[in-house]
């Protein structure tokens, strides 16, 4: 089912925990030599995740609930899940609906973002990422 380095890492959705998170799958991809601009869109969709949990999961920001990132490689798909035990959203992908870009970003930087949100929560993003061979990215200009 799963190949290689598995990454699960509990954290509070503190805006200082969006840094961690990106560091976290930075040696995830350090881990598999991933070319360096998949490594930086991949960064890129994980703090907007993320940062979408520290900004509208918790009501209390005196007492912020977890942010769970949970990643794996599955064959020759890297799967990134974020999950928080807030409230829940309403998702979008539409242009305009007040939620800003991380939605539309995280849609266009991944091969696929999905969304569950029930009302009252949790909320959990799962987005999935083809890899690509190093050896098969061409280096010319």
């Amino acid at each position: 089912m799963r190949d290689g380095a598995d990454l699960d890492l509990t954290i509070a959705a503190r805006p200082e925990s969006v840094t961690v998170a990106r560091q976290a799958v930075s040696g995830l991809a350090d881990a598999f030599a991933w070319n360096a601009a998949f490594v930086a869109d991949l960064k890129i969709a994980v703090s907007e995740a993320c940062s979408n949990v520290v900004a509208h999961a918790y009501v209390d920001d005196d007492a912020p609930g977890p942010l769970i990132l949970r990643a794996w490689v599955e064959d020759t798909t890297l799967v990134v899940r974020i999950i928080d035990e807030g409230k829940g959203i309403t998702p979008t992908l539409s242009k305009g609906a007040g939620l800003g870009l991380g939605l539309p970003l995280m849609a266009a930087l991944s091969d696929e973002v999905q969304m569950k949100s029930p009302a009252g929560g949790p909320t959990e993003v799962t987005m999935t990422f083809s890899l690509v061979p190093p050896e098969s990215i061409s280096t010319a200009l």
